[in-house]
């Protein structure tokens, strides 16, 4: 796997100092991440899920933190030696604590799956029933897959979406709750690209005596920039991932109230993680301390603007944006008015080097496609770059597509805009 941009090779700056010692010891593996950094440099990544971290959280994920056992909480270790990584999480946590408003943070979460496995096993028992967003209209995998631990464990009731504007019913999903009298209400989704009303969802939990929690994965992000709500007051339990918007490593967190964080802490270790991952929890420190800053809230709108921008420009190019828009990072689109179905445009638009997800979408058995613009503002891009993907996009959806061409245009768009610029 040759790498094949020397563009790209150039920009040894994401991976450090020791890369020269990589490219000795396993050129191998030095090939591999060349070749994925040329990947993410050639192409637009508009994946809604991801992001690209800042050197300084790549520095702390490769330092020598990855060394330490650190099985405990700061000051409650089953492992000694662990007096500088104590003061790592007590950072991590202190910064989530005031980033997002919350009286507890748990910042040890491997993953956004790992933190609503917590919050669930600190508050349900098994065969309890949850209300969640159903898989069809946007849940999450956690929300009641059968082929998750969620499905498996607990007895779910999926709410969905109006049909016609793919909105919310906050009325359908009051119904629900009063008829099952979950012991759990979630909300949250993987492709809902409106706010949430989390004071709507508190009331309906609140009239039936259940837990609110926020599986707040996506707009996270978009909450630590003051770009979306919060929903940190409301729910007893937010749970969250760590990238995507946020920019930070990939791992997970977990905010709650004082009177819940020992059970959310007993949950997440040891009831199912063991050692905390040390060298992710100081890199989630650095991107909170990030996050914390104006150049990121000024970061934070522009994805929203770019986004809007982004779904305007797609919907005057014929394809059809869900809820007629987004106010957030991400939108989904159905291309049925260009003869394709979501997995075939994927394709095609991949062959152009641009790189996306299918989902579901609110009108019946229907998958279309979803977006972010999280990546692609960081690279710096704007208004101009998101009518001129917009327009990309289209072309290559076309049956008279030129994948090569296209490809080439993107690259020259790409390289304009390059995610870790060369030193």
């Amino acid at each position: 796997m040759p790498v094949t941009s020397a563009a790209a090779a150039a920009h040894v700056r994401p991976f450090g100092p020791d890369v020269d010692a990589l490219r000795r010891q396993d050129p191998e593996l030095a090939e591999i991440l060349f070749a994925e950094l040329e990947r993410q440099s050639d192409g637009l990544q508009l994946i809604a899920a991801e992001n690209f971290t800042s050197p300084a959280v790549l520095t702390a994920l490769g330092s020598p933190l990855a060394n330490k056992y650190a099985e405990g909480y700061p000051g409650a270790r089953h492992h000694g030696g662990c007096e500088f990584v104590d003061v790592a999480e007590r950072i991590a946590v202190d910064r989530a604590k005031a980033l997002f408003g919350a009286e507890h943070a748990n910042v040890q979460p491997h993953s956004g799956s790992s933190a609503v496995l917590a919050a669930y096993a600190a508050l349900l028992r098994p065969g309890d029933t949850v209300l969640a967003m159903g898989l069809p209209f946007g849940g999450h995998l956690t929300h009641g897959s059968p082929a998750n631990f969620s499905g498996r464990w607990f007895e779910f009731v999926g709410y969905g979406v109006d049909a016609e504007s793919g909105l919310i019913d906050y009325e359908q999903i009051h119904a629900l709750a009063r008829t099952h009298k979950p012991k759990a209400v979630v909300c949250g989704s993987i492709s809902y690209p409106r706010h949430i009303d989390y004071g709507a969802f508190r009331d309906i939990a609140d009239d039936v005596g259940a837990y609110l929690i926020a599986d707040a994965a996506h707009p996270i992000g978009l909450v630590a920039g003051g770009a979306a709500p919060n929903p940190v007051p409301y729910a007893d339990v937010v749970c969250a991932t760590t990238h995507k918007v946020l920019r930070g490593p990939r791992g997970g967190m977990v905010l709650c109230g004082s009177d819940l964080a020992e059970r959310i802490d007993r949950a997440v270790f040891p009831f199912t993680q063991g050692g905390a991952q040390m060298h992710t929890i100081a890199a989630k420190a650095v991107a909170f301390g990030e996050a914390a800053t104006p150049a990121f809230t000024t970061y934070a709108h522009k994805v929203v603007a770019n986004a809007r921008v982004l779904a305007e420009e797609l919907t005057a190019r014929g394809l059809v944006v869900t809820t007629g828009g987004t106010d957030t990072h991400l939108l989904t689109a159905d291309t049925g008015r260009f003869g394709l179905d979501a997995r075939t445009a994927r394709g095609r638009l991949a062959a152009a080097g641009m790189v996306l997800d299918t989902c579901a979408l609110p009108h019946g058995d229907v998958r279309g496609l979803r977006l972010g613009t999280a990546a692609v503002t960081t690279q710096g891009m704007g208004a101009d770059e998101m009518a001129r993907i917009a327009e990309l996009f289209a072309s290559a959806l076309h049956a008279d597509a030129e994948p090569g061409r296209l490809r080439t245009e993107v690259r020259e768009l790409v390289r304009r805009f390059p995610p870790y610029p060369s030193r």
